[in-house]
């Protein structure tokens, strides 16, 4: 990997693209550091150790992996690349429900750009719809010096600009860049936070420990992070590949056909989309119960019949900072449901992405089909039945990447911000931005080879 960056370094076009997206990463960067206008700082601090802890591992874990910290400082870029992937999301879903998007889709490069313009009208449109919520939501707890009129609007315009200078950004880097930008960003943010975690896990199990432990530990944290590591490249890279063969057909005075081919579906259907839903479901409770001034830390029977204090004690099943918690395990049960959620979102994200009726008559038409099973319906069972088993083994190994580090986080109290999901999202874009860069060297030299 680091060979192929340094040769694609001498490389002038190359260079400039690596170059520009660097320069494009450390203003997103600086951009993460500059608080908002109007925000009380002091506030922030004491919110954010409600939502994640005092430790920095609560619940909302992925949401501060997400924005790199931005969400912590409430910085001018709080929002970050959130509302842009839940519009993406949003899009694709609404492209398959919705007939005319469905037709945009398939009217080829136009179809596409315009798609990516309602993507980024959405995008704004949920920006400032999350942007509102925060500043007018807790700018009456104390997250506003002054909770006024101005101060609102004015919090509320910097997140929404923020998100569409990270949005615009992440764009441009796709163009003149290397890599998908968006994507990009969302490394950078999750990178950003490795520094402080690995002080953190250095300053709890290895230093003022003896030599022997400490060279323990460091042994186990490295384990634990090549075996999450080596997971998620079989999850990103494993494919089960359906074999093809096309009949012959005599066309002319030639014989057509008869060639062999392959469908490859990745072990990982649907991606991290699954974690991400289950997450944000779990979390919606948690930040809505924070914007109305209730935590649940109250130990009180408050509300209608005690309702307060029961609400209190649900959220914390939805709290992965509860979870394995050797005080009060109790709690760990709720991630009996993250792990429902995680392998339902599984099986519904790839039945609307992955359509094996149309793969079996597109087969058909062109004259293809699988060794053994009859084209048309018995095809499409027959994909049927491998992608379900497929979808449980990726969800499956989804799912214990996604729990790992809540169970070490919990069991043994290593503090950091980063999880499983962020360990997919980072191994999966930097092999996809290594192909990317030696597919643009490969062409170069291809085109080097034909001017020669």
């Amino acid at each position: 990997m680091f060979k192929t960056f340094i040769n694609a370094f001498k490389v002038k076009d190359i260079r400039k693209k690596l170059l520009f997206t660097l320069l494009m990463l450390v203003i997103v960067r600086l951009g993460c550091q500059i608080a908002s206008p109007g925000i009380n700082q002091e506030f922030v601090k004491q919110m954010m150790e409600s939502l994640f802890g005092s430790d920095g591992n609560g619940g909302l874990g992925i949401l501060g992996a997400f924005t790199g910290g931005s969400f912590e400082r409430m910085s001018i870029f709080a929002l970050n690349i959130t509302p842009y992937i839940t519009s993406s999301i949003i899009m694709q879903l609404m492209t398959i429900a919705i007939p005319k998007l469905e037709e945009m889709q398939n009217e080829g490069e136009d179809g596409r750009k315009k798609i990516a313009a309602i993507t980024r009208y959405v995008t704004v449109g949920l920006a400032l719809i999350e942007s509102g919520a925060m500043a007018i939501g807790f700018g009456s707890q104390g997250l506003l010096t002054e909770y006024n009129a101005l101060n609102v609007i004015t919090v509320i315009a910097a997140m929404t600009a923020g998100s569409a200078f990270l949005m615009w950004a992440g764009e441009r880097i796709t163009e003149h860049g290397v890599g998908n930008g968006i994507s990009i960003i969302l490394i950078i943010n999750i990178i950003s936070s490795f520094p402080s975690d690995a002080k953190t896990l250095f300053e709890q199990f290895i230093k003022n420990k003896s030599i022997a432990i400490g060279v323990l530990n460091a042994v186990i944290i490295l384990a634990v992070v090549i075996v999450l590591i080596l997971m998620v490249i079989f999850l990103s890279d494993g494919t089960r590949k359906i074999p093809l063969q096309y009949a012959k057909k005599v066309q002319g005075n030639k014989m057509m056909g008869g060639n062999t081919s392959s469908i490859p579906i990745k072990i990982n259907t649907a991606g991290v989309i699954p974690v991400i839903f289950a997450s944000s479901i779990l979390q919606t409770p948690i930040i809505i119960s924070n914007m109305v001034g209730f935590n649940g830390s109250a130990k009180a029977e408050t509300g209608f019949w005690g309702w307060g204090y029961i609400w209190g004690e649900l959220l914390k099943f939805m709290n992965a900072r509860y979870w394995f918690n050797k005080n009060d395990m109790i709690y760990t049960i709720g991630i009996i449901v993250y792990v429902f959620l995680v392998i339902f979102f599984a099986y519904f994200y790839t039945s609307i992405t992955f359509n094996p009726m149309e793969i079996a008559n597109n087969l058909k038409k062109a004259g293809g089909f699988v060794p053994g099973i009859r084209p048309g319906k018995p095809t499409s069972d027959y994909l049927n039945t491998v992608l379900n088993y497929v979808i449980f083994i990726g969800a499956v190994g989804l799912t214990i990447v996604a729990v790992y580090p809540y169970i070490f986080s919990g069991l043994f109290g290593a503090s950091v911000s980063f999880g499983g999901t962020s360990i997919i999202i980072v191994v999966g874009v930097i092999i996809e931005t290594v192909k990317q860069v030696e597919s643009q060297m490969l062409v170069r030299n291809y085109k080097g080879f034909l001017n020669d």
